[in-house]
């Protein structure tokens, strides 16, 4: 995957984050429900660091057909 793909990918993955953190309440989560979309804005930002950062040349792996 190149370099403008990559950062396509990892804009959609921070803005699936910021989507979710406006519908979070303020503080620790006090449901399964807010703990769910916790979850959800860690797990995108995560996904975007990867998609962003590469760190483990998973994204950018020369012997991947795209």
């Amino acid at each position: 995957m190149n370099r403008r793909k990559r950062l396509i990918v990892g804009g959609l993955w921070i803005a699936v984050a910021v989507v979710m953190a406006t519908t979070l309440d303020l503080g620790v989560p006090s449901s399964v429900n807010g703990a769910a979309r916790l979850f959800v804005v860690v797990l995108a930002l995560f996904l975007a660091s990867v998609y962003l950062l590469d760190p483990w040349n998973l994204v950018s792996d020369p012997f991947r057909q795209d």
